[in-house]
């Protein structure tokens, strides 16, 4: 369980025992690893069809370096990303997307590992992404229920008792570069109930366009900043069938 301001996050399927279980909690240098951060089943959302898009053309390495550049100012500064780690195809750019949804939705596309914001002109901002591993994919309609800046992570008594180094965060891990949440969180809800998914932020390049959580979405720190500003509370969010 990841507990955030007093809300619990439980990682894992919705049995309890699948849910514990499929928890991996990697330690660097006595650091939770990002790359640990699991989301829980969102059974029950209907999945939902959407049309396709097409690119416009891509930032070059000298632009990326930019946009992924150090975030200072930040509570806690943001490095670099390293974006020889990243496969061009998945910098932030503007794309046409052709789409009923209104502007302002997110739309996520785990198959291809991207995350779209809805435009007002027939286009769409997207983002390279992480996605949920193989068995851990979900699809349907939630909306962002609500929103974090360098959340705290709890680790649940389960992992505790299974994985012991994870004891010096029972009381929970501050926010920081290390801490599993990132930056920025968008906490998915469906009818009131928290879907037990989130769109988070991930300093590990390395990551994007691949399929590593049990169903979170992962964007680059610099990246789920520039969504995270123009998300606002009750947001809806579709997650296509990969």
């Amino acid at each position: 369980m990841i507990m955030d301001g007093g809300n619990s996050f439980l990682a894992g399927s919705t049995d309890a025992g699948e849910m514990e279980a499929s928890a991996r909690l990697e330690l660097r240098a006595g650091l939770l690893s990002r790359r640990s951060f699991l989301a829980g089943s969102a059974a029950g959302l209907s999945a939902l069809g959407l049309a396709g898009c097409a690119t416009t053309d891509g930032m070059s390495l000298a632009e990326a370096q930019k946009v992924y550049g150090p975030v200072p100012e930040e509570k806690f500064p943001i490095p670099a990303v390293d974006v020889s780690k990243v496969d061009p195809q998945y910098f932030r750019r503007t794309v046409r997307y052709e789409t009923k949804e209104a502007p302002g939705t997110i739309i996520v596309d785990p198959g291809n590992y991207y995350v779209y914001r809805i435009e007002d002109d027939g286009s769409a901002t997207r983002y390279g992404a992480n996605v949920g591993r193989d068995g851990f994919r979900w699809s349907g309609a939630a909306y962002v229920g609500r929103k974090s800046e360098w959340a705290t992570w709890t680790p649940p008594k389960e992992m505790i008792k299974r994985q012991p180094e994870a004891a010096q965060y029972a009381r929970g891990m501050p926010g920081g570069l290390d801490n599993p949440l990132g930056a920025r969180t968008l906490h998915l809800y469906q009818n009131g109930a928290y879907t037990l998914y989130t769109i988070y932020a991930s300093s590990d390049p390395e990551t994007i366009g691949s399929g590593i959580t049990s169903g979170c979405v992962g964007l680059l720190s610099q990246d789920m900043i520039h969504l995270y500003n123009r998300t606002p509370v009750k947001t809806k969010v579709v997650v296509l069938a990969a």
